[in-house]
């Protein structure tokens, strides 16, 4: 028998696996209050599964791995108890466990380059070294397969600890899952709610992600279902919205701040991208034609008090970049790689501000009402 010591005690407590975050329960930081005398243990451990019978089960695991090390003549009392906050930090969180930071990247309008942003926002995190995800939420019109030049991709499945799980997709160091891997081009995406949100969960929960410092996730434009869903289903640690400068889109963008700015969603917005903010011809490149209005983002970002993240200018080689699947932040040094890579440094810099400001986000509750 070991000696009867706390960091004993501690050791074979490392034994136990917590079911659904399939780590230790040491590692994740779920003992509390562990107090060692003279024969006697005492402990609260957190559970994923605050039900009866999933946290019954996990005292049995807890009393087993002590006995087996310590002998059955030792007096174990245990408590298990729900995980604090339902789980919301990247190691004790049941969806996406491992993913640092969950970022949305919504428009109010479509036809605003909402995809565009989003896959190069992507493409830019890894460039500078980050783990990146990309999920392809937009499910009506998924855009990820061309974005990211795997049109003709599709992915595989690996067994997991006893489980089917996809495996995402690879490009520009950015793992990918879309919708639109799993239809034909052409197909359209004629879907009630209940069924684009099994959807979303399938490519969220059966899919083997790892360890990520972003996940990206292109949500369809408008506010709807599907945003309602993701709120609920995944803790996003923020949201940027897009729009392009015209009153119409701007409207609409409004509408997008206040949707996650609502006391029951509560998802901080990190910034707006005014997006074609400016036309260039190439062949007067330092000439700006501001033929959708100008600066309407940018005054819309400080009436609402929300940082302005980048002015990305409308020129031809950003369509191009995107029709072939190789996004426009890869290019050497132009008007346009100059503004994403502004966006990235500034993205960087409000994620970091708001992990330091704010405590980690909340999943939304569902309800039946």
């Amino acid at each position: 028998m070991s000696a009867f010591t706390e960091a004993a005690v501690r050791e074979a407590l490392g034994t136990v696996i917590e079911p659904d975050l399939k780590k230790d329960i040491i590692a994740l930081n779920l003992v509390q209050n562990l107090q060692v005398a003279e024969g006697k243990v005492s402990l609260q451990v957190q559970t994923s599964n605050p039900a009866l019978h999933g946290r019954k089960r996990m005292e049995e695991a807890v009393t087993f791995a002590i006995e087996r090390a310590f002998g059955k003549e030792v007096e174990v009392d245990v408590e298990a108890v729900p995980i604090e906050g339902g789980g919301s930090t990247p190691e004790t969180r049941r969806v996406l466990p491992g993913v640092k930071n969950i970022i949305a990247v919504a428009s109010g309008k479509g036809g605003v380059g909402k995809s565009t942003v989003a896959s190069n926002l992507a493409v830019g995190l890894a460039l500078r070294g980050h783990k990146v995800g990309f999920v392809d939420a937009d499910i009506y019109g998924p855009s990820a397969p061309t974005m990211f030049d795997m049109v003709y991709e599709k992915p595989g499945v690996e067994e997991v600890g006893g489980k089917q799980l996809l495996q995402p997709l690879e490009n520009y160091g950015v793992k990918v899952l879309s919708i639109g891997f799993f239809t034909e081009g052409d197909q359209a995406m004629v879907w009630r709610g209940p069924m684009a949100t099994k959807a979303l969960n399938q490519l969220f929960n059966d899919a083997q992600w790892g360890d990520l410092d972003y996940m990206i996730l292109d949500l369809p434009p408008g506010t709807g279902d599907v945003h309602l869903s993701i709120v609920q289903q995944v803790p996003l640690t923020g949201a940027i919205v897009v729009s392009t400068p015209q009153e119409v889109a701007l409207a609409d963008a409004r509408r997008g701040v206040h949707m996650f700015q609502l006391p029951s969603i509560n998802v901080p917005v990190l910034g707006l991208v005014e997006n074609m903010a400016w036309f260039t011809p190439e062949e007067l490149p330092d000439n700006k034609y501001y033929i959708f209005g100008r600066e309407g983002v940018t005054k819309l970002a400080e009436h609402m008090g929300v940082p302005l993240l980048a002015q990305i200018p409308l020129v031809q080689s950003i369509r191009e970049a995107g029709d072939v699947g190789r996004p426009a932040i890869l290019q050497p040094d132009t008007p346009v790689s100059r503004a994403l890579r502004d966006l990235i440094a500034n993205f960087e810099t409000q994620v970091a501000e708001r992990n330091k400001d704010l405590p980690p986000t909340e999943q939304v509750p569902v309800s039946n009402r």
